[in-house]
């Protein structure tokens, strides 16, 4: 099971018609939009609804900041690289992570991909998070819409995606290429490396081009999320923003 908590992930879930065990509200909450639809919609799946003390409820999500709302989930299977290639759509636009190891850089990184209606995201399964609660509550809840992948070898992961005739575009902070200089109308994986570390040099070698963002002040780069935001919205922009 998954306990999500945060009422924008609940919400998703069940709006994603996700099977869930039951929901746990704290006495007392505030009510508001959200929350009402929750209700109805756990009322209209019959799911139990359980009344509790916050500090339990505190204890149930491992954190405070769960809005007065959690429910357990079952867990969803990830795909396989191969099923979300025959998934997306054309041309496709995909999103490769190496070594994201923090939820809420995945999680911003998820709830980009949802408004940019990308088609699914490929994870490490050893070097990098999973999506925890706290990814989805940092997503809102967009890791309910955005199909997931785990590849056990990245490699053979980006080998995978270029036999389908995939583009694989690393972001890469010592490319000779600027971001916005590259041509996203082709179907395209944007790879993008963890915090800190960036690429791993097997991941940089299997890419077909390298793409650096260009930096006019004093910090030497953007995270994850931001970085991949940018690009994502490029490939938008080149596309002219169609669904």
């Amino acid at each position: 099971m998954d306990i999500l908590y945060g009422r924008n992930p609940v919400l998703e879930a069940l709006r994603a018609g996700r099977p869930a065990r039951k929901l746990v509200i704290a006495a007392g909450v505030r009510a508001d939009a959200r929350l009402s639809e929750i209700l109805a919609l756990a009322e209209t799946r019959a799911l139990l609804v359980e009344t509790v003390q916050r500090q339990r409820l505190d204890d149930i999500a491992h954190t405070e900041h769960h809005q007065g709302v959690a429910g357990y989930f079952h867990a969803r299977p990830p795909l396989s690289v191969q099923q979300l290639v025959e998934r997306a759509r054309t041309p496709a636009l995909l999103l490769v992570l190496d070594g994201i190891q923090d939820p809420q850089n995945l999680g911003a990184i998820a709830r980009t991909a949802e408004a940019t209606g990308a088609d699914g995201i490929v994870l490490s399964r050893h070097r990098s998070t999973a999506v925890t609660p706290a990814a989805a509550k940092a997503a809102a809840g967009a890791t309910e819409h955005v199909p997931v992948a785990v590849a056990g070898n990245l490699a053979q992961a980006l080998q995978v995606l270029e036999d389908a005739g995939v583009w694989r575009v690393g972001l890469d902070a010592a490319a000779e290429q600027r971001y916005d200089s590259f041509d996203y109308t082709v179907p395209v994986a944007l790879v993008v490396g963890g915090e800190g570390a960036g690429l791993h040099d097997l991941t940089r070698r299997r890419c077909d081009a390298l793409v650096r963002i260009p930096m006019l002040g004093r910090v030497a780069s953007l995270n994850a999320g931001a970085s991949a935001a940018v690009l994502l919205y490029e490939v938008l922009s080149q596309r002219g923003f169609a669904r």
